[in-house]
């Protein structure tokens, strides 16, 4: 018997166009996944069985509306979906119902997407901890903030889920889950309805088992028009290791040569490229951006329920306060002097191979890892998407991080889908 819930999005979409398999069947597949293995990933802060089937049986009796028509679909749970609890994360919003949909799930539903529910998200998406396990390896972490979103994936409870990314939070938990995750060009996928982080960096993205699924997805997501796979050869590939590859790990070194040698073998031009002098400080640069707009976005819940803030979080607020206009306003000008810079990499390269985390996902519970590797790319508001590349001295899943210029998403996704293939064959 096929295990529905194992296949990939788009080979779900034609199968289900074919009749082979009904929207029904596969949320029971999904839902019997949950069952067996919830218990120990915790990919979830709510799902409901009756809802889901629910949904399922409108999708089976109605003309379908699009490929991801029945297709189950994990929400972050920072982002809203209407009589679903909303809880962010935090024990200060305990029993919260959201009222309305976030746009982007708006979308997946005109889309006639099955939502699933809300899928774990570490304290208002940033760094503390919550319940979730890698389910590749429970002692190890799945990565933050989308933790549950790439953990349910990777474990087969839907085929793709919706994640945010202020730092490294959609790609680094993909990267760790052995996964695609996919963060677009900063405002491409509207974020009404998300809880706010940093209004400059908080973007809404994607994780998936192919770089098609993440395609064919985006399209309906940001309600953009349906793309086609195209890739000029031979491609031109700026091998960046970024000012943070001091923090690469073994692992991640491995990957970063392995996908470089497999790239130019396959025809396409891999040329070491160094990032200008003054994306040196970039890195300082997010960071202050993001301590100053969190702490506006996080003022009423600091002033009014501060004790109910994680123990972890708390020194982190002070910090927060500490940041000036004048710092936030340099920071904001040298990303926007970088942005302008890029235009000219982007005239060299048809996009940039970088690192996508430190190396595989840490053996721990109590810490999400590090955005080291993505957050300037946050920052600078460009399409980037991880795809897998190597796997670990633990046995861990390792992904390559490629960057394309902004607006350029739908670009860079046709050569990611062509990377993709070129590092799944050994």
């Amino acid at each position: 018997m096929t295990q529905w819930n194992r296949l990939s999005l788009s080979e779900l979409s034609l199968r289900m166009q074919a009749g082979e398999v009904s929207a029904v069947e596969l949320a029971k597949h999904c839902i019997a996944q949950i069952k067996a293995r919830e218990p120990a990933v915790n990919a979830w802060v709510y799902w409901d069985e009756a809802s889901i089937l629910a949904q399922a049986q409108q999708c089976d009796a109605t003309e379908r509306l699009s490929p991801l028509h029945g297709i189950p679909v994990g929400i972050k749970d920072i982002i809203d979906v209407a009589g679903l609890p909303a809880q962010y994360g935090s024990p200060i919003y305990e029993g919260h119902v959201a009222h309305a949909d976030a746009a982007c799930v708006s979308a997946l539903r005109k889309a006639g997407a099955v939502i699933m529910g809300k899928t774990v998200t570490t304290e208002f998406a940033m760094r503390h901890p919550n319940k979730t396990h890698n389910p590749l390896n429970l002692a190890h972490t799945p990565g933050g903030s989308s933790s549950g979103s790439a953990a349910g994936v990777a474990d087969f409870m839907m085929p793709l889920a919706l994640g945010t990314q202020t730092g490294g939070s959609v790609l680094r938990p993909a990267s760790f889950c052995g996964l695609v995750g996919f963060k677009p060009s900063f405002g491409l996928i509207n974020r009404a309805g998300v809880k706010p982080n940093s209004e400059s960096l908080d973007t809404v993205g994607l994780i998936a088992r192919s770089v098609q699924d993440v395609a064919l997805s985006f399209s309906w997501v940001s309600e953009t028009q349906p793309m086609a796979f195209f890739t000029k050869k031979p491609l031109s590939i700026g091998y960046c290791h970024t000012p943070q590859w001091p923090s690469a790990e073994p692992a991640t070194i491995a990957a970063m040569g392995k996908a470089a040698k497999k790239l130019t073998l396959a025809g396409s031009t891999v040329t070491a490229f160094d990032l200008p002098k003054n994306f040196d400080d970039l890195l300082n640069a997010h960071a202050v951006i993001n301590d100053y707009e969190a702490f506006r976005a996080l003022s009423p819940e600091i002033r009014a329920h501060r004790d109910q803030i994680s123990a972890s979080l708390q020194p982190r607020i002070s910090t927060w306060a500490s940041r000036s206009l004048d710092e936030y306003i340099q920071a904001q000008k040298k990303m926007a002097d970088a942005r302008l810079q890029l235009r000219d990499v982007f005239a060299q390269y048809d996009f940039l191979l970088v690192p996508s985390a430190c190396g595989e996902a840490p053996l721990t519970l109590n810490s999400t890892g590090e955005a080291t590797f993505n957050a300037v790319w946050t920052a600078l508001h460009g399409p980037a998407i991880t795809v897998p590349a190597h796997i670990g001295p633990l046995g861990l899943p390792v992904g390559v991080q490629l960057v394309g210029a902004f607006g350029d998403d739908h670009i860079l996704l046709s050569h990611a889908a062509w990377v993709e293939s070129v590092l799944q064959n050994d």
